[in-house]
């Protein structure tokens, strides 16, 4: 029986695992490894994590043999880990790219019934008219493959207020714009120059969204289809899930006088959102990326909520937000998307996909 080992201790690692024990339950899982328990927690899911290195260094030929790792990190280290794996004589691995862990994660969400995939809708005879802006920055690596873009996914250049490179003709340093604050706000200066620019003039779109940097939402023209016919509200990522809740993520991306000056603003402004954090923060799935689809009001009404708050956190920081250039911004707003909509999942008419990385 071939024996199942997770190369990674983080979120992606732990959704896939469930995802893995929930749609094939004949596998046996031995446990997680990582390069270096540094920064990794000892256990996940009740199982060890082990570093490579001392797990390997015990094991004959024949049980190496028995093994299969699936890589499960991002993309952008998973060479280095065939590498490491090659060291060791473990030849039998996988590595689960974005494609492979959207399509896993969309059938286990399926199983569970929960957060409905959009290509479980019938598709109309009507296109959406439908505007999404791809965040670029100028200091981006270069993608080493290619790929087939819609025409309805603009690139918009972030933080062009910063330097006098340009790479995309749209630029958020135009129109009604925060493009110096970019440095904390991260691709959340293309939510609001979307918001300020496209959302409130007269010829809007039915539908706009946001990627950023190398993560797109996994729709394609025939998807487009299927938003008018279903009257679908959001398109969102499938959540990454967390251990033992969503409190894990700020934790270790924002410093906690960072996060309770967020908390304070959001009960001063609106305190139903505050009174409802607290058990959200206690579930295990989060809406990472600050990635969206949204039909234009629901658009608008959420910028609208998010950036008072935003604003007012910055105020509240020490060092205040235009001291710093530490992204922090753009971590709590991660945090604020997966409060707003799921505070809202029974009122909006929410779906998802998976999230792709281009590489």
């Amino acid at each position: 029986m071939v024996k199942l080992l997770f190369y990674g201790a983080k979120s992606l690692a732990l959704g896939m695992y469930k995802a893995i024990q929930k749609l094939y339950p004949e596998y046996i899982v031995v446990g997680f490894l990582v390069s270096s328990l540094e920064n990794n927690p000892s256990t996940l899911a009740k199982l060890p994590v082990m570093e490579l290195s001392s797990f390997a260094s015990g094991l004959s030929a024949k049980e190496k043999e028995e093994l299969h790792i699936l890589i499960t990190t991002p993309e952008d280290i998973h060479i280095e880990i065939v590498n490491r794996l090659k060291e060791f004589k473990i030849f039998n691995y996988t590595c689960m790219d974005s494609l492979k862990e959207a399509k896993l994660m969309e059938q286990y969400f399926i199983e569970l019934g929960i957060f409905p995939s959009i290509h479980t809708y019938p598709l109309g005879t009507a296109k959406a008219d439908i505007q999404v802006y791809h965040a670029k920055f100028y200091k981006d690596k270069p993608l080493y493959n290619e790929y087939s873009i819609p025409k309805w996914i603009k690139p918009l250049q972030v933080g062009a207020e910063l330097t006098s490179e340009r790479i995309s003709d749209l630029v958020d340093n135009s129109g009604i714009n925060i493009s110096t604050k970019n440095v904390n706000y991260c691709e959340l200066t293309a939510l609001y120059w979307i918001w300020k620019n496209k959302l409130l003039s007269d010829d809007r779109a039915h539908y706009y969204g946001i990627f950023h940097y190398r993560r797109i939402l996994d729709i394609n023209d025939t998807d487009v289809f299927c938003l008018k016919e279903n009257d679908i509200d959001v398109i969102l990522q499938y959540p990454t899930i967390h251990e033992p809740d969503i409190s894990e993520h700020h934790t270790r991306y924002v410093k906690e006088e960072d996060w309770e000056a967020m908390l304070q603003a959001l009960a001063e402004l609106h305190p139903e959102y505050a009174d409802a954090f607290p058990e959200i923060l206690l579930q295990p799935y989060f809406y990472n990326y600050n990635l969206l689809v949204a039909k234009s009001q629901v658009f608008e009404d959420y910028c609208k909520w998010l950036f008072p708050i935003l604003e007012r956190t910055e105020e509240l920081s020490v060092p205040m937000g235009s001291e710093r250039a530490d992204r922090y911004i753009g971590y709590l707003g991660e945090n604020l998307m997966t409060l707003y909509f799921l505070y809202h999942k029974g009122d909006l008419h929410i779906v998802h996909t998976g999230r792709l990385m281009l590489t």
